[in-house]
C-alpha cells in the first residue's frame, strides 16, 4: 500500500493532477486512520492510503519510508507512475513464478498426506503417479528425496512460513530480519 499525500511546494516538472474522488472505477473509503483507495490503472489495482483527501487537481507525492519494505514500496510507486503515464506496468513485485507456485501447491498436498498418516511412497504416488514410483530401490530414488523435501517445506509453511510468501527475498539476500 502506497502512502499518498498533498505535496508541499511545487516542482519544476509538469505535475500530474489526480482527483482521487473522480478516478474511473476507483474505490475510495474513509476510515478512522484516513482514506483508503483502490485505483484500477494500467491493468493493475493500486492500493493507496491517504491521511487526508487531497483537493481535486492538487499536486500529490508518494512517501517512501526508508525501511525494510523500501524496495517493495519503490516498485509499487514505479508501477503506479507507469500506470498514470499509460505505460505497461509489468509484473507485480511479489508475483511468484509458475514453478514456485506449483512447488508450494505440491508441498501443501504432500504435508496433507503426511498429516493423514500416509507413507512417503503413498504421498509420492499421489503427487507424481503410481507409474513413476519403482517397486524396488525406493530408498534411493530421487522422488523419495523430493517427497521428503516437499513434506518438510509444507510443514514450514503451515508452521508460519507462509508469511515469508508476503516478503520478497531475492536469492542473494542476506536479510535475516
Amino acid at each position: 500500500m502506497l502512502t499518498v499525500r498533498t505535496a508541499i511546494g511545487s516542482t519544476g516538472s509538469n505535475p500530474y493532477e489526480l482527483d482521487f474522488a473522480d478516478l474511473a472505477g476507483s474505490a475510495l473509503r474513509e476510515a478512522p486512520d484516513g482514506w483508503h483507495a483502490i485505483v484500477p490503472l494500467g491493468g493493475a489495482k493500486h492500493r493507496l492510503w491517504l491521511r487526508d483527501l487531497p483537493p481535486g487537481g492538487s499536486l500529490v507525492t508518494v512517501d517512501l519510508p526508508f525501511d525494510r519494505n523500501f524496495d517493495l514500496r519503490l516498485q509499487a510507486a514505479h508501477r503506479f507512475w507507469l500506470a498514470v503515464e499509460r505505460r505497461p506496468v509489468g509484473r507485480p513485485p511479489l508475483a511468484q513464478s509458475i514453478g514456485t507456485r506449483h512447488r508450494h501447491i505440491l508441498a501443501l498436498r504432500a504435508v496433507d498426506g503426511w498429516l493423514e498418516g500416509n507413507s512417503y511412497r503413498n504421498i509420492a504416488q499421489g503427487l507424481f503417479g503410481k507409474s513413476r514410483i519403482p517397486d524396488r530401490a525406493w530408498k534411493t530414488h530421487d522422488l523419495r528425496s523430493r517427497t521428503i523435501r516437499l513434506v518438510q517445506m509444507g510443514l514450514r509453511l503451515i508452521r508460519g512460513g507462509y508469511r515469508d510468501l508476503l516478503r520478497h527475498k531475492g536469492k542473494d539476500s542476506d536479510d535475516t530480519t
